[in-house]
Parts: C-alpha cells; structure tokens; sequence
C-alpha cells in the first residue's frame, strides 16, 4: 500500500475516507478501461482487499467508540459516588460535637466543619478550604476572642505553635474569652496531613476548680485539726512577718488571752506582748532574735528558752520554711527536768496515751487526701520538736529494761518500748511520705542483689509468720536490678509484712518471674482479699480495710510510703485481689546489667547481733544542747562502761577537754544547737585541735544536704529518735579503730 497515500498517524476517520476515494477512483476505471494484460483486474481485486481493510478498521473504531462510551459511563458513576461520599462526610462531620479540620500534606485547609473555630466569631468566617496553616495560627492569635496566656504575645504564641506543630502528636488547653476552654489536639495522617479537633472544656475545667477548692478547704481543716492535737504552742508567720496560723496551746503556755492571736498581726506586736509576761534565758540575747526575724532569709535553726514566772520553762525553736516564712514551736520543758524522777509513772500511762493519741489522729485524718506542700513543710519543721522528747524516752526506757528484775513492772517496760516504737514507726513513716509528697527524697538508683533484700527479710519476717501459723516461702533468684536499696528494702518489707498481718491462715509466697525483659517480684497471701470499690483508698494515709487489726500494727501508713516509692523510683505496682482467695502485690523492676558494687548499705543490714566488743574505759565527748536527751544518752552510754563528757555548749566542751588534757575515743554532737551553732561545725573545730576523731551526728533532720554533709566529713548520721543497737555499733566501730 503506498504510504503517501495513507498515513498512519491519521485517525482511522481520515483513513477511511481516503480509502473510499481509492476504490471509487479504481472501480470507475475498470468499468471503463479495455487493457488486455489485465491491469484493470489487478485494480479490481486491489480495491476489494482495501474495502475489507476499511471494513475492518471501521469495525475496529466502532468498538473503540463502544469502549470509550463504556468507561465515560463509569467515570460518571465513580463521580456521582464521590459526590455522595463527599456529602456524606460533610454530613457526619457536622454531627461531630468537636470542632473538626483537615489539613493537607501541604498544610492548606481541604475540608472543617461548622463548629471548628466556632468560639472565636471574628475568624471564623475565614475558615474555608485553601486556607494555609501558618495563616490560620496567625488570625487565631490575633482573634479578640482568643484569651492569650500571661506574659505572651501574639507573635509568641503563633511562633511556639508553629513549633508544636512539626510534632506527630499535639493535645494542649487555651482559654477563650467569657471563661471558656477548648483542648486542642492535632494528630498526622499517613499521608502527611494534619487532623485537628477542638473540644469544648469547660464543664471540665469548672469541676476541676470546685474539686481543687475543696480539696484545699479539706487540707485547711486537716492542718488545722492536726495543729490542736499537738502537745506543743506553735505559731506560723509568712515571709513578711505575719501571723497566719497558731494553735490553743499557743495561747495557754504563753499565757496570752486568745484575742491577742489575730490573722495578720505582725511578730513584731505579737513579741511585745510576749515580753510583758516572760522573760528570755541568758542563753540568748534578745537582740538575735529581733535580728533573726529581720534577716529573712537563709536562717538557720534558732533555739532557746524563756521563763514564765518561777517555775514554768518553755523551749522555743524557731525555722525558717521554704516560702521564707517561719514557724516557731513552744513546748513545756518544765515536767522533762523531772524526768527520771517521774519515769515510772511514764510507764504506766504511756501506752494508753499512745493509743488514746493514735486514735485521735486516726479520728482527724480519716477524711484527709494526700499530704500536700503545706503539710509537708510543717511535718519538717516540727519534725525536731516532736522527736526530741520521743528519742530521750527511748533512751530512758532502754536504760530501765535490763535494770528490773520485777516481773510485773519488766512487763511494763516493755509494753512502754513497744509503744514507743509504735509512735516512732508512724512519724518515720509520716516523714517519708512527707519526703516521697516534696520530692526531697534522695535517690542512690544503681545496681542492687534482689536476692540479698530477700534472703534479709526472710530471715526478718519468716519468724512472725511461723508465729501466726501461716506457711512462708520465698524464691530468691541470684538477680541484680536498678533500684535504691533503702526504698527497694522498705517497699518490699511493707508488702511481706501487711501480707503476713492481714492473712489469718493459710500461706505467704514471696517470688519472683520474668516477662518482657523485666522482673517481677510478686507477694501473694491467702488473706480474705480486698473488694474492687475498695482498692482505690488502700494507698491512702490510714487506711486500713481490716477493722480487728490493732492500732499496734500499723495506722495504715505502709501501703502510702509503698505507693508513693513506686512512683518516684518509677517502678510500677500491680494488685490483683479475689474476695476471700487472696491478694498478690507485684512490683516491676529494671534488669540491671551491672553487678552490685557492694552490699547493702550499712544502715539495711538486720541489727540485733550479739555485740562482743568492750567499750569499758572508752572516752566518748557528748555535745547536746537539751538536758533531757543528754541525761538519757549519758546514763545509756555508762551502762555500756563508757566515760561520758555531757556538755551542753561548744564551750564547755572545749573547756573540759582542755582541763583533762585528753583526746576522746569518739564524739557524739547534735546538729543543732543553742545560739544557732550547728553541731557539724563545732565537731570541725574540735578536729582541728584533736585530729580525725570518729564522729556521730544526731539530728531529727532528714534532708539529703546533710547526709551528703556528713559523708564528707566522715561522720556517722544518726536520725531521732535514736536507736540504742545502731549508736552501740558505731562506738564499738570507732573504739576498733
């Protein structure tokens, strides 16, 4: 077929036209030529071939044409199915009671509905497909509606979304104008778009304030319920002086009418008052004091002591709180000079008081939430007043034990050290939780032996379990986590013990499993279990679901310090619990890589060992400013054969030492003194004169400063009140030297 007749690159239309033309042009002349050779024959037959060509191709563009109507036909219904869907989704996203956009990968606006953005009226109007991120940041900033956070900017604010907005996920609150809140939350499609929904708050919020508001009128009443329960006077200023807070007993030790004690009243009034009925020791000058108070701020401890008449002494401790206010405790001191005289009648009345105070704080702490900054900061500073007297009763009675042979009043001695024991175990578990709720609790996180905490509180345990009948097993694998060996030690401890009180029969099982790369160390009990509803309350203060269990057991403190630990070390808790089959308590901890560098610290190892080593002839130096904690010391410390040095100031002790022109074996010096002297620094000043001699701080003191002060200096730390069996290891160290 000649190609300039036909070209390919025409449409099969044109083609066929041409063809047409060809054959009417051939078929003409054959009817007309008279040529032999037959050449008009072969024209003929030329023509038929290209007709049923064009017939063909004819044939071909009609099924194209079929082909083509054919998927128009689709292309139609997939559009008026798109439509629908279209409509459709507007549709629900109008039901939507959040305000909803959606943003492409390009960050402009495909599609929102009506309720995005409804609050601020002045922009929304704007708010239509094709609008750009960046542009709608921008009029919400500057939208009269939008209530800008303090210190903030228009520009500010627009910058930092704009930054939160290359994140994948992003929730936050802003407020808007008539006190209305919105959450907005903004998520990443795969496709790189952006998804945000704006969520009407409000009822939220409101509730959140009403809950906040009550919760703080309840720590009020609590506080100030507490404050009445206390033995001591105690007055509370803020860090301009003033009077915000004081207590009854204030009132009857001072002597001063209640109307004299108003909310707001300056110290500098309030003192005068004071000095009208009392005079103040000669320990103290009275210009320290004013000076004391003027200062404000970084104020050491200040104590001292004021007469009221002939026979009334009141000790006064004054500290300054974080809030660079103050608060200063009075307490009687009067009865405490006639203490080893009256001990006997202590005696008999001490656990009765005991219990009569526990309940009473039980009574008045039933309703209280968790302990907040407030309460943690008074739990601080009357931590010294509280356990002062506690520690010298302590002594007393440990002095008393192994010196009565009558069975009657041994029991009684006895039956008093457990109630004092009682006493101390709620206020150390109360100032943990006051540490644990402040965030000052000072965390050693490292590589601990499981198995060792385990093989020590079997062995510590095991013994009241078989008492009370009850099977205890404990699987104890060779295995090192990181953890904080003191709080690991008491979480674990409180756990086993609250199983073994609260299981009346059956068994206790201690184990320990593995799952996902972390270990699980589980305490299971066949107790009577802990109904769902009341699960929630079981981490409370005082708390306690088994109403038979004695106040001598525990006032419900252990699970609080068990709760709080967990979470500051972020090792997670689980409790699983069927009424009447048991509970098990599971606590997650991280596998650590590293073996332990040492064992257990010195202050977890189980006291109690027979002690062999003599202290007779031994010279121990005792600084402590308070007369009553420093006979009880002395009397302890003799009846170990030990020379006692009791003195009161830096001072006297100097001057003694000086007088017998010797060296002691040990000192054993309080951390506050009288006259503001921290016992720290007079032990330094006594080193320089008589070398490294080994030291034990005492203090009611539990801040990780003076820990690590006392571990740079080398000195032991003792906290109130103290323990006979730790203070007796320390000399027996110091004497081995």
């Amino acid at each position: 077929m000649d190609h300039g007749l036909i070209n390919p690159n025409d449409t099969l239309e044109r083609q066929n036209e041409k063809l047409l033309k060809i054959v009417t042009t051939l078929m003409r002349r054959v009817e007309k030529g008279v040529d032999a050779s037959g050449v008009a024959y072969a024209q003929f037959q030329r023509a038929v071939l290209l007709e049923d060509e064009v017939r063909a191709r004819t044939h071909d563009l009609e099924r194209a044409l079929d082909l083509l109507n054919e998927s128009n036909a689709r292309l139609a219904k997939a559009n008026a199915e798109t439509e629908t869907a279209r409509v459709n989704l507007a549709n629900a996203l109008e039901t939507v009671q959040e305000g909803f956009a959606l943003f492409d990968a390009h960050d402009v606006l495909v599609m929102c509905n009506s309720r995005f953005g409804l609050p601020m009226l002045d922009i929304h109007p704007h708010l239509k497909p094709g609008l750009h991120f960046e542009d709608y940041v921008r009029m919400v900033s500057t939208s009269a509606y939008f209530d800008l956070p303090e210190a903030q900017t228009a520009k500010i604010w627009a910058a930092n979304r704009m930054e939160r907005h290359k994140d994948s996920h992003v929730a936050f609150n802003v407020r808007m104008a008539g006190d209305c809140w919105l959450q907005v939350s903004e998520h990443r499609t795969p496709d790189g778009g952006t998804v945000i929904l704006q969520t009407d708050i409000t009822d939220m919020v409101l509730l959140e304030r009403q809950e906040r508001e009550r919760l703080l009128d309840g720590q009020a009443r609590l506080i100030r319920a507490t404050l009445e329960h206390l033995n001591q006077g105690i007055c509370i200023f803020d860090n301009q002086n003033r009077l915000i807070g004081w207590n009854q007993r204030a009132g009857e030790l001072l002597s001063i009418p209640a109307r004299q004690f108003q909310l707001g009243n300056s110290f500098a009034a309030l003192y005068k008052q004071i000095c009208t009925k009392v005079s103040v020791s000669n320990k103290t000058d009275v210009g320290l004091i004013e000076k004391w108070v003027r200062d404000g701020v970084c104020r050491a401890p200040l104590s001292f002591e004021i007469v009221i008449g002939k026979e009334r002494t009141l000790a006064v401790f004054a500290q300054q709180m974080p809030d660079a206010g103050f608060v200063i405790s009075f307490t009687d001191v009067s009865a405490e000079r006639a203490a080893v005289r009256a001990i006997s009648e202590v005696n008999e009345t001490l656990e009765q008081r005991v219990t009569e105070r526990t309940l009473e704080l039980e009574d008045a702490l039933w309703e209280a939430e968790r302990a907040n900054a407030s309460k943690s900061r008074f739990v601080a500073a009357a931590s010294h007043d509280l356990l002062q007297p506690l520690s010298a009763a302590k002594l007393f009675v440990a002095s008393l034990e192994s010196e009565i042979e009558e069975p009657e009043l041994a029991e009684r001695i006895s039956k008093a050290s457990n109630a004092l024991m009682s006493a101390e175990n709620i206020l150390n578990a109360l100032l943990d939780i006051s540490k644990l709720d402040s965030g000052r609790a000072a965390l050693h996180v490292g590589p601990v032996s499981l198995h060792q905490i385990l093989d020590q509180l079997r062995d510590e345990l095991g013994p009241l379990a078989e008492k009370k009948g009850l099977q205890f097993r404990m699987i104890a694998p060779p295995a090192v986590v990181d953890s904080d060996a003191s709080y690991l030690r008491r979480i674990l401890q409180n756990l086993i013990s609250n199983a073994i009180r609260y299981t009346r029969q059956g068994k206790v099982l201690v184990g320990v499993r593995k799952r996902q790369g972390r270990l699980f160390v589980e305490v299971r009990d066949t107790g009577s279990g802990i109904p769902e509803h009341e699960r929630g309350r079981i981490f409370d203060e005082f708390q306690r679901l088994n109403a038979s269990v004695s106040a001598a057991d525990g006032m419900g403190l252990g699970l609080a310090i068990v709760e709080r630990a967990c979470r500051l070390l972020k090792h997670p808790l689980h409790l699983q619990s069927q009424v009447g089959k048991g509970t098990c308590f599971s606590v997650e901890l991280p596998i650590s890589s590293v073996a332990p560098k040492c064992d257990l610290p010195d202050d977890l190892i189980l006291l109690g060992k027979e002690k062999r080593l003599s202290l007779e002839h031994h010279i121990v130096l005792l600084l402590e400013n308070d007369d009553s904690l420093r006979s009880a010391i002395t009397i302890t410390l003799e009846k170990w054969g030990v020379d006692v040095l009791p003195c009161a100031r830096e001072e006297e002790a100097v001057s003694v030492l000086q007088e017998l022109d010797i060296a002691p074996d040990a000192i054993i010096a309080d951390y506050q003194l009288d006259d503001g002297k921290l016992g720290t620094d007079v032990v330094e000043r006594l080193r320089e004169r008589y070398g490294k001699v080994p030291t034990c701080i005492i203090s009611a003191n539990r801040s990780p400063l003076l820990a690590d002060h006392c571990r740079r200096m080398g000195a032991s730390l003792h906290h109130k009140p103290l323990n006979p069996l730790e203070l007796r290891e320390f000399l027996e160290d110091a004497v081995s030297r």
